[in-house]
């Protein structure tokens, strides 16, 4: 790694600077530099002087900083004296720029700077147009302004040569004043400046922007900084809507300010061809009851100090967000924080320490915690640490109102310092645990005499700009005069291999940082409680002391400002001061224990320490960030894939809640725009089909009403997985859900084969106030179905697409246990995926693939709406691999000839498979089978594949020894299941029920009703179906709608739904315990795919369109409203998440909303009549 400095100013205006291969500050050369403020970048630190000018400090290198100096000497042929400096009036000047509209004779270029010196003279340039020339660098042209050659020709009436003169930069390596504007107007007295925007642009060794604040509150920017002039040309100001006290520039595009009222403005629209931006976002303090006192920017962080020393990080910021999107408290209590490279955070603490944040990543841009900049001082080995109090002797003279701190030269910044505070020593080899505010106090010696507090120094913090230059000729005074450090015993000083990690006690009485305050008063009023001594800095366990190292002689600084801009800090790194050998404690708040033993240690200390011991330490929050590239399908027409950038951003509050945010940042007419959706909005995460992609759906309320979901993509199946889960598990997270689904989840699947879960709430099937469908959170269960179907005692039951029968292996609905988790197994499932081939007759060829203008593909999918070909037709997603070539398919229902081809009269009609005289067209079914094999909680359930299968719902307080499961083979033979129980999922053995002719749908409800359509669309009631004759005894007939074909049907406890062939949805009247077979149908809604009744008679359907939205895919999951025993029809659909979706199932869900007690009769009865009992309904006692 590179050499590179960390740069801080003390409240003398004295600067260090520490390097990383380094241990020892080291102070600027030049021992009368005084400044207030220093801003570091890259090979560079710039500083604002006492005077309120300007400086630069070049790092040196083996590479010169060299500018080179240009102009032209322009001649005009005339036929008496030849080629003459003579010109024409409508000429260019003799001595010019190259363009000719500025003159530039060879004496009026001067130095800018004493930083710079002549390497020689002026030459001239023998090379035109990079090959030497023999014309003594002349080049020719016919007329001023053309093209110029090293040509003469006969015409060549002009001719120009370039003089070249080099100026060399001395400078580096020390500080060196930039020169005022001349001729422009300079900018008023500048109190703050901030360097950035080198990682603007992808080219290496890009030049850094210098933005400036006046004390009138304006902001300047400097103007021509390039690698070949360091020191700029110009300030240009930049308007600003509210006066500034302070800004920041990050390396890339983000500029922050703080103005005068405790708000903050960013800039936006910063750019390399806009640098200075387009206009300003005023964003409000973290705290509207505290203004803010410091801003610094990162590439893609923002942090803040507020006037009461609290650090806060802002959410979401990004180059396609400069705002942010929220504030995050971090522990700490800061007079000022830097952001430097790579993100890194410095910060000077409110007991004027250097502080550095650990654990700050790409991944965890807010940290973990604060250690102490251990960097040594002097010619000795002490270390200088967080300081406990800084205690100076001397006298405030009038002029000392200023501060190194403010904008306005104000001593309010200062805040007022800190009691000493104590070492909290941990056995073994736990962290120490420095309370902030100050260091750890050494014990005294044994036997020593305690100092009494009448004698001891005042505090004294010097902070004026006229004081400080006051001091340049009192220091050696002033250094005598102070009282003498009395040394720590070595015996005394405890070498622990541990690192103090700063923990921040909540704020209580300090003053505003912003007004005014009397430091001798203040000095006065904490007389008695100050005894810490100016010259020592406070001694705690740091793993890098040595035992024998005592306090130094000489005073170390007191920090007033640091950057860390030039100080390039990386995982990797080994640095010696901030490298402790012993474990660095991510804790950030102390424990109960920790806080006893703490407040033991300080027993003999004084009251007012006591006091600071018992404060409660606050815990601090922090961010986590995933980063990522994925692909987007635009929201807008026209409507395609775009690369876009995403960010999950989670951060965690100080009680341990969490809240996440995910960013989308794409990129439109050269604009920098973002999407962002909160994880608490989140309803579902959807695999879905699309373009071959691995793409997956992201869907909200509002994006679900409007049919609308954040569709991405991502370059693998790794990717698409990991985000997927990642962002699942923010989800759950959020809402608390952990473990296996509850035995009350309402599950679904998609087209594609997704199992989806909702975990109910009591709201959900509530009368009044019921929870909106599209409000519902689903979340993705491993595996992949065609159906499922799962009762109230945690059954689960899955029939694959290729039939194969699969039982849920997981915790069988009990409540899951922390750390458990469902045991997984390989499923595989498998499906066949169609084309079909359609040809035309006509008289002279038969049947070809020519068919009309408005006939549709002649390989298209079975609506004829979208061309498929076999060599364009994919397996469903890339997670499915074919197992079998194109084959022509003779199973199509309708029946085919012996080639498979089925007749019709034109498309689209019904087709037929034989054919006929009128029959024009034909069409035949390809198939090919693929597969799919992945991982889940799921046990197959052999040997017979399934077409359906049902689970008798129940209540939750039910309890059977065995559940009732009957099922369809995929031939239609009609299956129950023995054996099933809550230990034993699968069950034991199936039991063949005979019947005439096959089935396709069947459904068992409360009190063993079974009920079944054959394939030709007649419904069937099994009758005398009981727990001892589990396949009950015949089939009674009941009749269809009229001229309807029904093909699905659930029954519930006392309600029965069924749909037919047209997607009609009916309800059959007059179901009674003595009648079950009921007396009618009634049609209740049309545009209904499949049906589920629930054990409370609940409705839910998945819809085949919605409303509104013709071009939604067809699968909505919808919830019929208003369903009660005076109402068991419902009143109307609230339509939910959707489309893709294949099945659903609430025959689980029995969670039924608390019914408030009806209050007691304030009279005596009015019926004589004695209460009756309470009956039993299907396993549980109801009141009827």
């Amino acid at each position: 790694m590179a050499l590179t400095l960390l740069w801080a100013v003390d409240v003398y205006g004295r600067v260090y600077s520490l390097s990383t291969a380094g241990q020892r500050w080291e102070r600027a050369d030049d021992m009368l530099l005084e400044l207030k403020r220093v801003t570091a970048g890259k090979g560079r630190c710039w500083g604002v002087g006492c005077d309120h000018r300007v400086y630069l400090n070049m790092m040196p290198s083996e590479t010169s900083i060299r500018y080179r100096e240009e102009t032209y000497e322009n001649q005009r042929w005339n036929p008496v004296d030849g080629f003459t400096d003579t010109l024409l009036p409508t000429d260019r000047w003799p001595w010019s720029d190259v363009t000719g509209m500025n003159p530039q004779p060879l004496q009026s270029f001067q130095l800018p700077s004493r930083s710079w010196e002549w390497e020689g003279d002026w030459y001239v340039d023998q090379t035109c147009g990079g090959d030497p020339s023999q014309t003594g660098g002349w080049e020719y042209s016919v007329d001023f302004p053309a093209n110029f050659s090293p040509d003469k020709k006969w015409n060549s009436c002009v001719r120009r040569r370039r003089w070249i003169r080099y100026r060399r930069y001395i400078a580096q390596g020390s500080w060196a004043k930039i020169p005022l504007d001349h001729p422009k107007k300079p900018p008023l007295p500048l109190c703050d400046i901030s360097c950035g925007g080198w990682e603007m642009s992808d080219q290496s060794g890009r030049y850094p922007y210098l933005w400036g604040v006046s004390q009138q509150g304006q902001v300047w920017f400097r103007e021509g900084i390039h690698p070949r002039a360091p020191e700029g040309s110009s300030w240009e100001e930049v308007e600003v809507p509210k006066e500034v006290a302070q800004l920041s520039a990050g390396p890339g595009d983000l500029l922050w300010a703080l103005l005068w009222d405790g708000n903050l403005l960013v800039r936006t629209g910063l750019s390399l061809d806009s640098p200075t931006g387009t206009s300003w976002v005023e964003v409000d303090s973290p705290v509207k009851e505290v203004e803010a006192l410091h801003v610094a920017v990162g590439v893609s962080v923002v942090w803040v100090v507020t006037k009461d020393f609290k650090v806060w990080f802002r959410r979401g910021v990004n180059s396609h967000n400069a705002c942010g999107s929220g504030w995050i408290s971090i522990g700490g209590e800061m007079m000022m924080v830097d952001v430097g490279l790579n993100d890194q955070v410095w910060a000077v603490g409110e007991d004027r320490g250097l502080y550095f944040r650990i654990g700050v990543s790409p991944s965890e841009p807010s940290g973990s915690g604060w250690i102490p900049v251990s960097g040594q001082w002097g010619n000795s080995k002490k270390v200088v640490p967080a300081r406990d109090d800084c205690v100076f002797s001397g006298q405030l003279t009038e002029a000392s109102q200023g501060s190194v701190l403010s904008c306005t030269d104000s001593d309010s910044e200062l805040g007022p310092p800190d009691p000493q505070s104590h070492t909290h020593e941990t056995p073994g080899p736990e962290a120490a645990v420095v309370p902030p505010g100050g260091g750890a106090a050494p014990p005294e010696a044994e036997g020593a005499p305690a100092a009494p507090q009448q004698e001891a120094p005042k505090p004294f913090i010097p902070a004026s700009d006229s004081f400080i230059n006051s001091l340049v000729s009192d220091r050696d005074r002033t250094s005598s005069s102070q009282p003498t450090v009395t040394e720590t015993p070595q015996e005394e000083v405890e070498d622990t291999p541990t690192a103090p990690v700063l923990l921040t006690p909540e704020v209580a009485g300090h003053d505003v940082p912003w007004m005014n305050v009397d430091l001798e008063a203040r000095s006065a009023q904490e007389r008695g409680g100050s005894l810490a001594d100016g010259g020592a800095a406070a001694t705690y366990s740091l793993g890098t002391l040595e035992p024998q190292q005592g306090v130094a002689e000489e005073d170390g600084p007191v920090w007033a400002w640091i950057s860390g801009g030039g100080c390039e800090v990386e995982a990797s790194s080994n640095i010696s001061w901030l490298s402790p050998t012993g474990p660095l404690s991510s804790s950030l708040s102390l424990t109960p224990v920790q806080s006893a033993a703490w407040s033991e240690q300080q027993q003999q200390q004084q009251q007012h320490r006591e006091e600071i011991s018992k404060k409660p330490l606050e815990r601090s929050s922090s961010v986590w960030v995933r980063k990522g590239a994925l692909r987007w399908w635009r929201d807008w027409k026209p409507q395609r894939w775009v690369d876009v950038g995403v960010a999950l951003e989670q951060s965690t509050k100080c009680d341990g809640r969490k809240d996440s945010i995910f960013f989308v940042y794409y990129t439109h007419y050269d604009e920098k725009k973002y999407l962002h959706v909160f994880i608490s909005e989140v309803t579902a995460l959807v695999p879905v089909l699309r373009d071959s992609h691995y793409a997956f759906a992201v869907y909200t309320a509002q994006r679900t009403k409007l049919r609308w979901p954040l569709v991405l993509a991502a370059q693998s199946e790794k990717d698409m997985n990991d985000w997927l889960s990642l962002l699942s598990d923010c989800c759950c997270e959020c809402r608390g859900i952990t473990g296996s689904p509850s035995r009350h989840a309402l599950w679904a699947t998609t087209s594609k084969g997704d199992i989806m879960v909702h975990e109910p709430a009591f709201s959900l099937e509530a009368s009044s106030n019921a929870l909106a469908c599209d409000l519902m959170f689903w979340r993705q269960v491993p595996g992949h179905l065609r159906c499922v179907e799962t009762n109230s005692l945690g059954l689960v039951w899955g029939v694959g697409w290729d039939g194969t029968a699969w039982v849920h292996s997981g915790n069988h609905g009990q409540q899951p246990t922390p750390g458990e988790a469902a045991q997984t197994q390989q499923q595989t499932d498998a499906r066949s995926v169609h084309v079909y081939e359609n040809q035309r007759w006509n008289p002279m060829a038969g049947y070809t693939d020519k068919g009309l203008p408005t006939d549709r593909p002649m390989w298209s999918d079975e609506a004829g709406l979208k061309e498929c070909t076999k060599g364009s037709t994919h397996p469903p997603s890339p997670e499915w691999s074919w197992v079998s070539e194109w084959t022509v398919d003779c199973s199509v229902p309708g029946g085919t000839d012996k080639e498979g081809w089925q007749y019709a009269a034109d498309f689209p009609v019904t087709f037929h498979g034989h054919k006929t005289l009128k029959d024009f067209v034909r069409r035949r079914r390809w198939t090919r089978k693929c597969k799919i094999t992945l991982r889940g909680p799921w046990q197959q359930v052999p040997p017979i594949p399934l077409s359906d299968i049902s689970l008798m719902p129940c209540l939750a307080q039910s309890r059977m020894e065995e559940v009732p499961v009957w099922a369809l083979s995929d031939k239609g033979d009609v299956l129950c299941r023995l054996g099933v129980s809550p230990p034993n999922p699968a069950g034991s053995s199936w039991l063949h029920v005979g019947t005439d002719q096959p089935f396709k749908s069947i459904s068992i409800g409360g009190a063993n009703q079974v009920w079944a359509i054959a394939k030709d669309g007649a419904v069937f009631y099994r009758g005398s179906v009981s727990p001892q004759n589990p396949a009950g005894e015949c089939w009674y007939h009941i009749p269809s709608p009229l001229r309807q074909t029904l093909r699905q049907l659930s029954v519930g406890r006392t309600s029965v739904f069924a749909v037919d062939e047209n997607s009609n949805l009916w309800y059959r009247q007059g179901l009674t315990p003595s009648y079950p077979q009921g007396s009618a149908w009634e049609l209740i809604s049309n545009n209904v795919t499949k049906v589920s009744v629930g054990p409370l008679d609940q409705v839910w359907i998945i819809a085949d369109a919605v409303p509104g939205f013709p071009a939604e895919t067809g699968g909505a999951v919808c919830h019929r409203l208003g369903v009660g025993p005076v109402q068991p029809k419902g009143q109307s659909w609230d339509f939910g998440l959707g489309g893709g979706w294949e099945h659903i199932s609430v025959r689980g869900n029995s969670a039924e909303a608390p019914r408030a007690p009806h209050p007691p009769p304030a009279g005596p009865p009015r019926s004589p009549l004695p209460p009756r009992p309470p009956t039993q309904a299907n396993g549980n006692a109801v009141g009827v």
